[in-house]
């Protein structure tokens, strides 16, 4: 990751954002603060990609793998949402 002083990212954007494709994540830094991250598309789309919850993903099927009887999957999507008791410390 390469630091570039705003004013050099500024007049070097298109240098800036090739390395961020090219060699990963930018930073720009204020009053030698860092201030802004510049990232690839590819990475920015990663971070912001919906994550499967974990049930989620036990449920989903893999190739190869045996799926999950009936009666399993139902006991799982219709489990007791209760946290548990309050307890006083």
């Amino acid at each position: 990751m390469q630091d570039w002083q705003l004013q050099d990212a500024k007049s070097r954007f298109s240098e800036v954002v090739k390395r961020a494709r090219d060699d990963g994540p930018q930073t720009v830094t204020v009053h030698g603060q860092r201030a802004a991250v510049i990232v690839s598309a590819l990475e920015f789309d990663a971070l912001i990609k919906p994550r499967m919850s974990f049930v989620d993903f036990l449920l989903t099927e893999t190739p190869g793998q045996p799926s999950w009887p009936d009666d399993v999957v139902d006991a799982i999507n219709h489990r007791d949402q209760d946290t548990g008791r309050d307890i006083e410390f």
